[in-house]
């Protein structure tokens, strides 16, 4: 089959590797018809994520048709034919965290813990194409995709709706709802997220299903217009941080307090809007004293209010220099992160959908085939043609 995979930093390639198995009782294959490159996967490509093997198959945001079970598959809960998607984090149903829906954190499902434990004091789930820290499972930006523990893991989705309206469960959809969920959102509230990409677009739309009076988008108008643009068309008060002063606008709109709620979707490859500080963070990056640019956080601690929240849903691997703890505790400042739960969300979501209340298919400007994904991460990497997601098509 061809799949994408990952040759060393800044480089990826379209080769032709084996078709997947079924390895385990408990297995299926799936079909895939859509799969997406998500900001995440520009980790690995620019080499902040460790672990990483050349000709490992990269790829977490996949839907498709069964086509194979293993054995012990509950027949009731999936079957060859079902049309699905397949969450990020993959989870056994059995560990304490996946019996309380936490499943990004189960117990059992990640077959390489000692690295977790070494990074983070305890391993994370298994997560499909993201590195040896994540168990070193094959990606799903391929044709075919192995799923382990499949009646879990597979979620079943209607035959009405297309790819685009569904694809996005398996990821940023449920992450950009996670986001906004945690920070208890009330009608009084002023949401700021900064970060207008895919996962920012929807903790918009989640902070406005949620209810929030005023919701705030950050972003650089310079690099990234059409990203703003998006976020307006959404209903927000959008901030240019290439000519704005953040702070002090965001201080504007919220009466003088802050806002309620910070949401740090951008993660580790922040540019932060002060060239002095993305300077000092390149350079450290660069000299291993630090292993992620943490500007976005240093700011959202800044921004927001006494005793308000701070979410970040945002990816994050290793250690950020220069964090405000003494900000952070003084103000006295809840803090609320993690890999999301996708699981949990699903039939929520899905009904979002199914009723009109969100339509996710407004974050696609591209779709290409799977044999043109190396042009197609250099055309999200480097934010050209107005790329802001990027679907793609396994069988053309």
């Amino acid at each position: 089959m061809k799949a994408t995979v990952w040759c060393a930093p800044y480089k990826v390639k379209v080769e032709e590797v084996p078709d997947p198995k079924i390895l385990n009782r408990r297995d299926a294959i799936v079909r895939l018809t859509s799969t997406c490159i998500c900001g995440s996967d520009l980790h690995l490509v620019d080499g902040f994520v460790p672990f990483m093997k050349p000709g490992d198959v990269i790829g977490h945001e996949p839907m498709g048709i069964v086509e194979e079970v293993g054995p012990d598959v509950d027949s009731s809960k999936l079957k060859k034919g079902d049309r699905v998607i397949v969450p990020f984090p993959i989870g056994c149903g059995e560990c304490w965290f996946c019996r309380n829906q936490l499943w990004s954190c189960c117990d059992n499902t990640n077959p390489k813990p000692y690295l977790g434990e070494e990074m983070f004091g305890q391993a994370t789930a298994g997560i499909f194409g993201y590195s040896h820290l994540t168990g070193g499972y094959a990606g799903a930006q391929a044709q075919y995709l192995r799923v382990p523990i499949a009646d879990v893991n597979c979620q079943k989705m209607p035959t009405d709706l297309d790819d685009h309206k569904l694809v996005f469960l398996s990821d940023i959809l449920p992450t950009g709802y996670m986001a906004a969920q945690h920070c208890n959102i009330g009608p009084e509230d002023v949401v700021a997220i900064w970060g207008c990409g895919p996962v920012g677009q929807f903790t918009i739309q989640s902070a406005k299903l949620l209810g929030a009076r005023i919701v705030v988008a950050i972003d650089n108008g310079r690099m990234v217009p059409e990203r703003l643009e998006m976020a307006r068309r959404s209903g927000a008060i959008t901030i240019d941080n290439s000519s704005e002063d953040v702070y002090e606008r965001l201080l504007d709109i919220s009466g003088g307090i802050g806002p309620d709620v910070c949401i740090d979707a951008v993660g580790m490859e922040a540019h932060g809007s002060n060239a002095l500080e993305h300077v000092y963070d390149k350079v450290k990056t660069w000299t291993f004293g630090e292993t992620e640019r943490p500007a976005v956080i240093r700011q959202c601690i800044e921004c927001v209010r006494k005793c308000g929240t701070v979410s970040i849903p945002g990816v994050y691997g290793g250690l950020s220099d220069k964090i405000p703890v003494g900000a952070l505790m003084n103000k006295g400042l809840t803090i609320k992160t993690g890999q999301t739960h996708v699981h949990k969300y699903v039939p929520e979501l899905l009904e979002f959908i199914k009723q009109g209340r969100i339509d996710p298919s407004f974050v696609v400007t591209h779709r290409v085939p799977l044999s043109e994904a190396p042009h197609a991460y250099h055309i999200f990497r480097e934010k050209l043609d107005g790329c802001i997601k990027v679907v793609l098509d396994p069988a053309a």
